[in-house]
């Protein structure tokens, strides 16, 4: 019997199954589909917070020369998001596709010991004090706990009840992948005129992703598409349609804006698309999805291992509001893009380059576009340092803090005694003596900081279970 269920395979379930079986957690991953890495995926940016956990896994590195930095993102016109001031290793937006970042998910998790099971279409699910049941067409499989990350129509997040209030934003967006007569000066080309906006990035194949949207034209999902109305939009929203040709890929989809109020029901979780689902503006929606992993991983281990049952509420208390606010800046973003009158377009414009232009307005919006801006809240009285992202420290040994964090294990920088939790802290003292006793969790937030060795006993116990005494 595994000890996790995870349902879907795309890259949300893929990073919590590697880190979970890196952990010393069984792990099965239930996925639908019959195990083809499609090229047909939405996603095309990955963002620096999740280059830092994707660092912090050993893969960012390798990620990186398969797609192209972005120091700056034009939202539309003339508005563009500095990322290069970033107080980060990645401080820009890597154009690459999903596909990308599911292939070495894959492949680690794969090294790691996962077992992933495909053909796998979960009917249902029952849980217990024990464990949860889950019914598939070969059979029941039962675990401790379970998380679905299978996506907008998640069988899990049916199954234990969950509704997911929102709404369609956009409607019959255009997908089209094509070969093109002139290459867009721009790596990342994007507008919106009021009436359409459209979206331009390479694949990296020869190819190129476009989505188009046009306000005069709404259809269904699965009405015909043919390339002459990809270039009729594209033209209107870019003033050119680069001489697309040769599509080896035409479709529509819709944009919702969905959250479910409760991301635990009892011993089941929703991460990822089951969980929220966002407007494609700022590029946030697998990067969202990435993050309530990391978040949650660990926590499923330490509560495997020992540590309190209660620590697994602070996944809702957490991810809840970034998703939230996710939800709200990706809408706003594309909102704006959708004003329709001239004046109001040339407002727009205005009103965004003055707020840009004032640094602390700055530094917020490429905080929550990067993601390096979400901090999570902290019980009353704890240290300002706990909950907040934790930087790429150089650490005395030699290594920068997320290569230490590729144990799977807290780190401690700081020199203090940690008797019976040595096989999950590494202590570390920082390149510069003095300041606090830092305690940084797995996922690169800090988790305790003070001065006191009982304090921070305390704290490993509520965040990696008792000390074993051997």
């Amino acid at each position: 019997m595994a000890e996790v269920i995870i349902v879907g395979a795309g890259p949300t379930g893929l990073l919590l199954a590697g880190d979970l079986a890196e952990s010393g957690i069984e792990v099965t991953v239930l996925e639908r589909r019959d195990g083809k890495v499609s090229n047909l995926s939405r996603a095309f940016g990955v963002h620096a917070r999740t280059l830092e956990q994707l660092d912090a896994r050993g893969l960012a590195d390798r990620l990186v020369p398969m797609g192209a930095s972005l120091s700056k993102v034009r939202l539309f016109e003339r508005v563009e998001v500095d990322l290069g001031t970033l107080p980060s290793r990645f401080p820009f937006l890597l154009i690459t596709p999903q596909y990308n970042v599911e292939h070495l998910l894959l492949e680690r998790a794969l090294k790691a010991g996962v077992e992933i099971v495909y053909d796998a279409e979960v009917l249902g699910l029952t849980q217990d004090g024990t464990g949860v049941t889950v019914t598939t067409p070969a059979g029941e499989r039962r675990a401790a706990y379970v998380v679905g990350a299978d996506g907008y129509h998640s069988a899990v997040r049916q199954a234990v009840g969950q509704p997911f209030p929102g709404k369609s934003v956009l409607k019959s967006i255009m997908l089209a992948d094509v070969k093109v007569a002139e290459q867009p000066a721009e790596m990342l080309t994007v507008n919106g005129v009021g009436d359409a906006f459209a979206f331009v990035a390479p694949f990296g194949d020869g190819y190129y992703r476009v989505f188009a949207w046009d306000r005069r034209h709404s259809v269904p999902d699965d009405a015909p598409l043919d390339l002459d109305e990809v270039r009729e939009v594209t033209r209107h929203a870019l003033g050119t349609d680069f001489g697309m040709h040769d599509p080896r890929w035409l479709s529509r989809f819709h944009s919702d804006e969905r959250q479910v109020p409760e991301y635990r029901t009892g011993r089941v979780f929703l991460a990822g698309d089951a969980a929220h689902v966002h407007s494609p503006a700022g590029g946030q929606g697998m990067n969202t999805g990435l993050q309530d992993a990391a978040n949650l991983s660990w926590k499923l281990a330490a509560v495997l291992r020992g540590a309190p049952e209660a620590l697994l509420d602070t996944y809702q208390a957490e991810r809840h509001p970034v998703g939230r606010s996710v939800l709200r800046s990706s809408g706003a973003i594309i909102r704006a893009a959708m004003i329709e009158s001239a004046a109001g377009q040339a407002l727009r414009g205005f009103a965004a380059r003055q707020a840009l232009s004032i640094p602390k307005i700055h530094k917020k919006i490429t905080g929550q576009l990067s993601g390096i801006g979400y901090h999570y809240p902290a019980a009353h009285g704890a240290d300002e340092l706990v909950g907040t992202r934790a930087g790429d420290l150089q650490l005395a040994g030699g290594d920068r803090l997320y290569e230490a964090l590729r144990e799977r294990r807290f780190v401690l920088v700081g020199d203090a005694d940690v008797t019976g939790w040595q096989d999950r802290v590494r202590v570390e003292p920082p390149a510069v003596p003095g300041g606090p006793l830092v305690l940084v969790r797995p996922d690169g937030y800090v988790g305790w900081a003070g001065t006191g060795t009982a304090d921070l006993h305390r704290a490993l116990t509520e965040l990696a279970g008792p000390p074993v005494i051997r």
